[in-house]
This record gives structure tokens, C-alpha cells and sequence, in this order.
């Protein structure tokens, strides 16, 4: 018997993008819970690259992690920021509550040092009273 495929249902947290998407050479943010769902996105991101974003980002920061607990040669590594360069522009990614992490797109000319102080500013603003997302349910075993 097959179960149909569960999508989670979330309050839109978009709103809490607005004062980041004003800064300058930002293109795109997002709200993106631990497990690859997205919770929000600026509003000319679709929905598609919303959700891919979303999934890349998850694995990305388990990646991150991951890498940093093998270097420093712990298990409880805890990442504070993601920083990814590329020809198109900035990725920034921090967390922003339980389970959750705020990401930004911005242009190669972004002031870098502007944008993770504005994050940082609305994840302490914001955090832990908006920014949690439960963990998947992913239902009793069969």
C-alpha cells in the first residue's frame, strides 16, 4: 500500500525577509528549516528554485557540519555561518532558531561584512520568537 507523500504546512515566514532584500546587491533570502523545507522566500524566487534552494541548502549545512567535526575532531560542531562565492554572487547562510536557518543571495559586489551584520541583527530580533520550525514528522514505523 502506498502513503501519499506528506508536504509540511507552515506558517509563511517571508515577511521576515523584507528588511534584508532592501539592502544593497541582496537578490534573493530565504527561511529554510533543518530538514530542506522552505518556510519563506523572497517574493521573485519561485517556488521550484525556492525548494531546490531549500534541499541544496540542508545538505549544505549537514556538509558543513560534518566537515567541521571531522577537522576539529569533536561530534557537537555548530555552525555560525555558511559563506559560498561563486561567479553569479554570495550565499550567506546562518542559523536562526531551533531548526532553521535564514540564507541570502547577493550579488559579486555586496558589501559581505553588511549583510551577515543585517542577519544577525533580524535572527536576534527574531529568532527563537518566529524562526523555529518542528522537526519532520515523519509518521510511525510500518
Amino acid at each position: 500500500m502506498n502513503t501519499p507523500t506528506r508536504r509540511r504546512v507552515t506558517e509563511d515566514k517571508s515577511w521576515v525577509l523584507a528588511p534584508l532584500l532592501e539592502l544593497p546587491h541582496v537578490i534573493h533570502a530565504a527561511v529554510i528549516s533543518g530538514d530542506g523545507f522552505i518556510e519563506g522566500s523572497s517574493p521573485g524566487l519561485t517556488r521550484e528554485a525556492a525548494e531546490g534552494v531549500a534541499a541544496m541548502m540542508s545538505a549544505l549545512q549537514g556538509a558543513g557540519r560534518a566537515v567541521t567535526a571531522a577537522f576539529a575532531e569533536r561530534t557537537d560542531a555548530t555552525l555560525r555561518q555558511t559563506v559560498v562565492e561563486s561567479e553569479q554572487g554570495w550565499v550567506f547562510a546562518i542559523p536562526a532558531g531551533e531548526n532553521t536557518c535564514l540564507a541570502v543571495f547577493a550579488a559579486p559586489e555586496v558589501n559581505m561584512g553588511i549583510v551577515a551584520h543585517h542577519m544577525q541583527v533580524q535572527v536576534s530580533t527574531l529568532g527563537a520568537k518566529v524562526m523555529n520550525s518542528p522537526a519532520r514528522d515523519l509518521g510511525s514505523p510500518a
